[in-house]
């Protein structure tokens, strides 16, 4: 029997407060040391134990993550799925609990590094952390949702984003959570051990357990600090041209009710006439499905705002479901002196198709959304053009995938992304998004317009600053300008290849080590 085992209830009660603790660190609260003190809490509940007990510690800890910061996830099925309170209740805890599962998948072998050396466990258990948000982005079509690194866009952190990517961010965190745990556990050792207890190897082992920590402490200086130093760098540079009068367009319309077929010549009308009165702007932009019909179905409107916007001299910009081939695209499109179209790559499960269609479609509303048929569009899509400068798109959700819109944003000078927030209610889903989409403009070094049905529509510089935004609820037009940037950042690149590299040489190294040295606890 393991000697963790009387302390495994206390440890299972810690990873799961530590989870249910860390979505704080996210925005809109953006308490982002306790991000780092969640960490320190999962590895201390890691040390020592056997794999059977840390996979149960590493799904505790990603349930109480997503239970807490995917609850957006209830308003969701209850509010717009219109599910009774207990199956919304339900369907959101398998929901969390899947996610768990999946969160624990890659970290729960940090209980395979049985290491005496402090730095390599800590590296080991920041090389897994980063492993698993990578798995979570991908695996069954991925939920790339409340990485560590998007809640320290304020911080140096920041600095690395442009060269390596949030996931970079992220082992940077799991790292320092994982040394303060380190560091901690060796001073209540200290605080609590017997009087008269030194050995003759003591003062040695004291000696290079210093000398570890001193190592442990000059790593964590170099990536802060470091981190500090790269906000300094420019890795992009904005085109010598006038700046863009950009207006983003925030209609607030019902979710539901605007796909009523009475409710579509009053939003037909109220984006004419804003259209028209927003003339003195280079760009328009409506945000995701801000036209409820489909394209095919609309022609003559199409047209008259396509003329409207040529007449004006002004770039539009508006999202609309597109029909082709049979298939149906939540798309964006481009009108006046804009040219080219969007669709859709990553879609909302349930939101915006329907896994399992034939067993689930018609059981409760929530399977029968308006718009949950659309297919998925082209992984390699033309950018959108405006005048001279280039676009690229991410619509809604997809924001959070970040290599596909990173390797668009190298021929591009701005970034969009249209979204339709509402489907998350007054909940901490929208200040998740847009955090996302700050990062996803430092990322690349270009600047971001973010529409949204009603809210929170920003402008967003090169470097992931907020420059404005729009309160949530309300209808208005947030009216700025822009600058489009050109250049490549190293990210936009390389992506996550290298990160991922390294973090399975240090697991693999790590895990190689303990091995040789016969600890590995069979």
């Amino acid at each position: 029997m393991p000697k963790s085992t009387p302390l495994a209830p206390t440890r299972y009660a810690v990873a799961l407060s530590g989870g249910a603790l860390l979505p704080t660190a996210f925005a809109p609260m953006s308490w982002w040391p306790l991000a780092i003190i969640c960490c320190a809490a999962l590895h201390w509940t890691l040390r020592n134990t056997q794999l059977r007990q840390a996979w149960l510690i590493c799904l505790l800890f990603g349930t109480g993550l997503y239970t807490t910061g995917a609850s957006w996830i209830y308003v969701s099925i209850h509010q717009y799925g219109q599910a009774s309170v207990p199956l919304a209740a339900l369907l959101t805890g398998l929901f969390t609990i899947g996610l768990g599962a999946v969160f624990m998948l890659p970290l729960f072998f940090y209980a395979l590094i049985k290491q005496s050396n402090r730095l390599l466990r800590a590296l080991a258990f920041a090389a897994l952390w980063v492993l698993g948000e990578w798995f979570r982005g991908w695996f069954l079509t991925g939920f790339p949702w409340l990485y560590l690194g998007y809640g320290f866009i304020d911080t140096w952190l920041a600095g690395w984003a442009p060269l390596a990517g949030v996931l970079f961010m992220s082992g940077i965190v799991a790292f320092t959570g994982a040394v303060l745990s380190e560091t901690l556990s060796d001073v209540l050792a200290q605080a609590f051990s017997k009087p008269g207890g030194n050995s003759i190897a003591k003062p040695s082992t004291d000696r290079t357990h210093r000398w570890i920590a001193g190592l442990s402490g000059l790593l964590l200086a170099i990536l802060w600090f470091g981190g500090w130093l790269l906000e300094k760098q420019a890795w992009t540079t904005p085109l010598t041209t006038s700046p863009l009068k950009v207006a983003l367009v925030q209609p607030n319309n019902p979710v539901l009710n605007k796909w009523d077929d009475d409710a579509l010549p009053l939003i037909l009308a109220d984006i004419r006439e804003r259209t028209r009165s927003l003339a003195n702007n280079d760009l328009i932009i409506w945000p995701e499905s801000a036209i409820p019909s489909l394209q095919a179905h609309i022609p003559g409107f199409l047209t008259e705002l396509n003329s409207m916007a040529t007449g004006q001299k002004t770039s539009l910009i508006a999202g609309i479901p597109t029909i082709a081939n049979g298939k149906y695209f939540n798309s964006v499109i481009g009108l006046g002196a804009a040219s080219g179209s969007y669709q859709k790559r990553r879609l909302v499960p349930f939101g915006e198709y329907v896994p399992l269609e034939q067993w689930l479609r018609g059981l409760i509303n929530f399977f029968d959304l308006p718009m949950s048929a659309f297919s998925v569009g082209a992984d390699k899509q033309a950018l959108i053009s405006v005048g001279q400068y280039k676009i690229a798109t991410a619509i809604c959700y997809e924001i959070a995938y970040s290599w596909p819109l990173a390797k668009d944003a190298r021929q591009a000078n701005l970034l969009l992304t249209v979204s339709n927030d509402t489907w998350f209610g007054d909940s901490l889903g929208p200040h998740q998004h847009l955090e996302i989409a700050r990062i996803r403009a430092l990322e690349t070094g270009k600047p971001l317009l973010r529409a949204t049905n009603d809210g929170i529509t920003a402008l967003i510089d090169a470097r992931g600053q907020l420059l404005n935004q729009l309160p949530r609820f309300t209808s208005g037009v947030l009216q700025g300008k822009v600058i489009p940037h050109q250049g490549t950042t190293p990210y936009s690149r390389w992506g996550e290849a290298p990160t991922i590299g390294l973090c399975f040489i240090i697991f693999l190294s790590t895990l190689a080590l303990t091995r040789r040295a016969g600890q590995l606890t069979r």
